[in-house]
């Protein structure tokens, strides 16, 4: 059956141990150890959040991915988009996930690649430790021209040539997590692989930037990309259209000293609507579901969070999302879902032990055409 849009959930392949995790978090380090560990910090605050039909899985496991994709199947999800950290100099981290995935043909279900290109540091998973203190660079993003840029492309061309990879207007979608980060190098990039991709008879590459808060559409563009994803969940949280005293007061504070007045949260059922803007409207542009967000498993009280995520609510922001992309022809109506199992930051449609499938459940009902519910 037809869906209302392709709907790209976006997929994070960390839960398997690698060295460098071990060497610095401790041996057998997953994301499943913060979210095991998380405490509800405000009455009614949801937290620990327990996977449900799946358990704490190990993503080495083959079964478990086939389960995966049958369920995203289920609720209408066109495929998944895996997160690639390259950083350069051949290294990458967590690509043994998706690379079992591509060797084994298995699971039989479509895909697409996001470069995650940002360096890793211990503040990212290390509770209340101010951006000035306590950072340690676990592996840093490299940039080192052409020849990176050429190698990269060629570890990913077996995947653009596979029949599963989602394209767009017969492209292989490639997404880039900060278009921002090194712009010229970014550009460069970016013409490198659109070369090398005549050059090996693919039809080009239609490249995704995700939008940041100077990332307009022309800059964009200028960069080189085809199409950007609309992501605006700092926005939700926020609750506003613009910040208040009192939150510029709480990020100089944390920034600058690591000190948290207060928890910054905010109601997914009131803000959701500010997740998506009226340039979801382009033909360009590609919206997002966004599945809640709480990073409180990694961050603790210094967490920026929703609350009030539920079905109804959910329910409540994919027809919000749907309703500005009605116009669109299809193969160009792409939302990202994100995130399928970002379970560290609580953002995440897999089922967990208080509402089930019920998510997944709520997704199929709203974008397969014929199976609308109220």
């Amino acid at each position: 059956m037809k869906t209302k849009a392709r709907v790209i959930a976006i997929y994070l392949p960390q839960y398997h141990p690698i060295p460098e995790n071990d060497a610095v978090w401790g041996k057998g380090f997953t994301e499943w150890t913060n979210v095991a560990q998380a405490k509800p910090l405000f009455r009614g605050h949801y937290q620990p959040r327990i996977p449900r039909d799946f358990g704490f899985y190990d993503l080495r496991m083959p079964e478990v991915r086939e389960m995966q994709a049958e369920y995203a199947r289920n609720a209408g999800i066109e495929g998944f988009m895996y997160w690639q950290y390259y950083f350069g100099n051949g290294k990458m981290l967590l690509e043994r996930p998706f690379e079992e995935v591509l060797k084994s043909g298995k699971p039989d279900f479509p895909f697409c690649l996001g470069w995650a290109n940002h360096s890793w540091q211990t503040k990212s998973w290390t509770k209340n430790v101010s951006h000035r203190e306590g950072k340690t660079m676990i592996m840093e993003q490299r940039y080192d021209g052409v020849e990176q840029y050429t190698a990269h492309f060629y570890y990913n061309l077996p995947a653009f040539r596979d029949k599963r990879y989602i394209t767009a207007d017969g492209k292989p979608i490639f997404v880039i997590w900060n278009p921002n980060d090194h712009e010229l190098e970014i550009t460069s990039f970016i013409k490198t692989w659109r070369s090398l991709a005549e050059k090996e008879g693919l039809s080009g590459i239609h490249f995704v930037g995700i939008e940041g808060e100077t990332n307009t559409p022309d800059k964009m563009h200028e960069l080189g990309f085809d199409a950007f994803m609309l992501a605006h969940h700092q926005l939700a949280i926020n609750g506003a259209k613009h910040w208040t005293i009192k939150n510029r007061l709480h990020y100089w504070l944390k920034r600058k000293y690591g000190i948290t007045l207060f928890i910054k949260k905010s109601d997914f059922g009131k803000n959701h609507p500010l997740l998506v803007t009226e340039e979801a409207r382009r033909s360009d542009a590609y919206p997002s579901l966004t599945a809640g967000f709480d990073r409180s498993p990694r961050a603790g009280k210094g967490a920026e969070l929703f609350y009030n995520f539920t079905p109804k609510t959910w329910r409540a922001h994919i027809r919000n999302v749907l309703s500005y992309v009605t116009h669109k022809d299809y193969e160009h109506n792409l939302i990202f879902l994100k995130s399928w199992n970002e379970w560290g930051e609580s953002n995440y449609v897999e089922p967990d032990l208080k509402y089930g499938t019920s998510m997944l459940d709520v997704l199929r009902e709203e974008i397969m055409e014929g199976d609308n519910r109220s």
